[in-house]
């Protein structure tokens, strides 16, 4: 494979290696999706065929980029069968094919954010719950992290920490809002996106069958951004990848930035813990951004205790060093900022310039400044086209068409267009529903025979819509996507509701609609040029329920200001980029307390230094508005850790900050002793929340000692006594401090470390 040649030396040995477990560490700017491309493609040159590869990445979009990458190296006939895509879509994927063995239908509807914060709101309704108190997001929020912990509606309801946290938070009735949800879903033959990673675990782990066919399909898995997989996502991935499979993983420890997501570092640190054979490579060179730039991260990340070593380099020229600027206020620091990015802009595209922050409300001030300058920006990040109510509505009609029993879908269209059906009839719907243990359609398709009570007037229009639907469910198997979206559209009255609208966000609307429907349009056309000769709407509903953040960005081509959150950056380049708010209770989040907070906050600044290219300015502001008041700030501590050889100090904006640098000893000692060189790396010590115990099914976990400190879900904190193997079974012996000694199988034990 004559491509092989682009790669330089590490990335050509890391692509060649094929001979079993692979953790392939690529530093910032590195080549780390070259490598994975090429690797794919090599595979596919070396025989492989493509049906036996698993590709896993976080966004479609890279899914769909790489895929043109290997498309042009080894031909599209080559290509095409590929297992290539999102943890979420792959596992949509499966399910669609298992669902039967789980209880679900294979029509089963996912839902988004939306339906599942809608189906949240009711059932604090129906629970007569302070709704300023049981928020949605807070709610979701807590589901979700107990399902990508894989603790489900009992374990929550057992587990002495999180109960301890809803009290303190007074959600008294949080365990029975999870568990009520988790019926709801069922009843509806519905999963959110949290529920295809839970029930793939489940489909795995219950049915050998299932297991031992999708290893036989994956003989080699491939993992994209593994550092930002969550429990639930390690332990697919290990069900589907035994200790001496053809695994790769790639990622990179120090741009872990998203444990409020799940995602769990230990993953890629105890990579080779998990695989004890695993070869490890190292992408070590640079290509993004200047020497300046690199050595000055790599002085911060050294401070990180819990990262695999590597020295990061650049060939590229030498630049400027970081900038250093600080302000009296915050509105100082926009003002400065703004103005900086408007004479640097002469001769160059407002594109090569972003602003990063900490917290989205600090985008305000910049936003304000860069307006006043007549500056173009855009906020990254912004309503994207599938949330926007007109096509939400549209696919509403979709999802219900293919799965009656979706309840959500039905109650955001029931009454859109207007047809006389309010929000009190609905309820009568709902409550007779749940007395009946029926799915709304049920209800609305015979309200006589459910024992609705309501007018005859009101069951004629109910039935009238249930008509409508069913009459569409007629064609859903036979109409392409695209020929069924339009029909449905045009009968349902959606598309003449917004023709009618003459107003200007009418237009809007209708405009919106035309847009949906060309590009279902679209996808239909790219899977015929795939091969696939039928596209039902279900694949496209599928595609759209998947997308991620970074897939609905869009842009309209007009060089613009880039303002965005360092979360939001991971993964983008700039030319030049501004960090705002180096202070501390800002960054780092005053959310922060523990040493293993702290370093993930050093590594989201590690992440923000290196998206510059060829300038990094990073600024503070002596007092900040927050809160209603003025507060006087403090630089933050991660200044202390970038070394000054690297900085500058901008006289111009402000004197020599004193905010605890050392003196010029502390200068000359970093000087004989570099500080970026890696500190040694130590395995990070375990969240509370993840069962540990998962996979130590044959061979005793050896992480456990006489003597540790653990804790249980049911029986809480204890000190192992001993940890032995009898009649064939790995046990601890467990002395818990209010639960008495007890003997726990080790395979089923899923301690934790405190």
């Amino acid at each position: 494979m004559n491509e092989l040649n682009e790669l330089n030396e590490a990335q050509r040995e890391a692509v060649e290696y094929n001979d079993g477990p692979l953790l392939i560490v690529a530093g910032a700017g590195s080549g780390k999706t070259r490598v994975l491309t090429y690797k794919i493609a090599y595979l596919l040159h070396e025989g492989v065929p493509a049906n036996q590869i698993l590709a896993l990445t976080f966004t479609n979009k890279a899914a769909r980029e790489m895929k043109e990458r290997i498309v042009k190296l080894v031909g599209e006939s080559r290509a095409r069968y590929l297992w290539m895509g999102t943890f979420h879509s792959v596992c949509a994927k499966i399910l669609r094919h298992e669902a039967d063995k789980l209880g679900f239908t294979h029509d089963f509807s996912i839902y988004d954010t939306a339906d599942s914060k809608s189906a949240l709101k009711q059932i604090v309704k129906d629970l007569q719950l302070d709704d300023k108190l049981y928020k949605t997001n807070t709610l979701l929020g807590r589901i979700s992290a107990a399902k990508n912990a894989l603790i489900g509606p009992q374990e929550y309801a057992l587990n002495a920490d999180i109960t301890k946290q809803d009290r303190y938070d007074r959600l008294y009735q949080m365990a029975e809002v999870y568990d009520l949800y988790t019926t709801r879903l069922r009843e509806a033959n519905a999963m959110d996106f949290d529920d295809l990673l839970v029930n793939t675990c489940r489909l795995l782990k219950e049915h050998p069958q299932a297991l031992e066919y999708y290893r036989q399909i994956f003989q080699y898995v491939l993992i994209d951004e593994y550092q930002d997989t969550n429990y639930a996502q390690y332990v697919i991935v290990r069900l589907l990848a035994e200790p001496d499979r053809h695994i790769c993983v790639v990622g990179d420890d120090a741009q872990s930035i998203y444990s409020f997501r799940g995602a769990d570092i230990r993953n890629i640190l105890n990579f080779r813990r998990d695989y004890p054979n695993a070869r490890l490579f190292k992408l070590e060179r640079n290509y993004r951004s200047t020497q300046n730039i690199v050595l000055a991260a790599n002085s911060l990340i050294a401070h990180n205790r819990n990262r695999i070593p590597k020295d990061i380099y650049s060939e590229n020229a030498s630049g400027e060093r970081l900038t250093l600027t600080s302000y009296m206020s915050d509105r100082d620091e926009a003002i400065g900022t703004a103005a900086d990015i408007q004479r640097r802009s002469k001769g160059r595209s407002y594109d090569d310039f972003a602003v990063l922050y900490r917290t989205n409300a600090q985008s305000r001030a910049f936003e304000n400044e860069l307006r006043r300058l007549g500056v173009p920006y855009r906020i990254y990040g912004s309503t994207s086209f599938y949330q926007r109510k007109e096509i939400k509505d549209a696919t509403a009609y979709f999802r219900l068409t293919a799965n009656p029993r979706d309840n959500e879908a039905l109650v955001r269209v029931i009454n859109f267009p207007a047809r006389g059906i309010g929000s009190t009839t609905m309820l009568h719907v709902a409550q007779c529903a749940a007395e009946k243990h029926l799915p709304f359609f049920d209800v609305v398709k015979d309200p006589a025979g459910a024992g609705l009570e309501a007018g005859a007037a009101t069951q004629n229009k109910l039935r009238a819509f249930a008509a409508m639907i069913e009459q569409f469910a007629q064609d859903i198997d036979t109409l392409d996507a695209y020929t069924f979206a339009e029909k449905v559209l045009l009968r349902s009255g959606i598309m003449t509701a917004a023709a009618a609208d003459r107003s200007a966000e009418g237009v809007d609307r209708k405009q919106n609609l035309e847009e949906l429907l060309a590009g279902i349009h679209d996808f239909v056309d790219r899977r015929l040029q795939e091969g696939i000769d039928f596209t039902p709407i279900q694949d496209f509903l599928a595609e759209v329920s998947l997308l991620t953040d970074q897939d609905e960005h869009t842009d309209d081509h007009t060089p613009r200001v880039t303002l965005l959150t360092v979360h939001a950056a991971k993964g983008l380049e700039f030319k030049q980029v501004y960090i705002a708010g180096l202070e501390e209770n800002l960054f780092p989040s005053q959310m922060c307390k523990s040493e293993t907070e702290i370093e993930e906050e050093r590594r989201l600044l590690y992440v923000a230094i290196t998206r510059a290219m060829e300038r990094c300015t990073i600024s503070y502001a002596r007092q900040r508005f927050r809160n209603g008041a003025v507060n006087f700030s403090s630089p933050s501590r991660f200044l202390n850790d970038i070394d000054r050889r690297f900085m500058l100090i901008e006289e111009a904006a402000a004197p020599a900050p004193s905010f605890g640098w050392r003196n010029s000893t502390w200068a000359d000692e970093r000087r004989s002793t570099p500080p970026y060189t890696p500190a040694a790396y130590e395995p990070a010590q375990p969240a509370r929340m993840r069962p540990v115990a998962e996979a130590a099914k044959v061979v005793a976990d050896s992480s456990f000692r006489s003597g540790d400190r653990v804790t249980h879900r049911v029986f809480g904190d204890g000190t192992v006594k001993r940890v032995y193997r009898e009649n064939d079974n790995d046990k601890i012996d467990i002395s818990f401090d209010k639960s008495g000694d007890k003997t726990l199988l080790l395979a089923y034990a899923k301690l934790t470390a405190i």
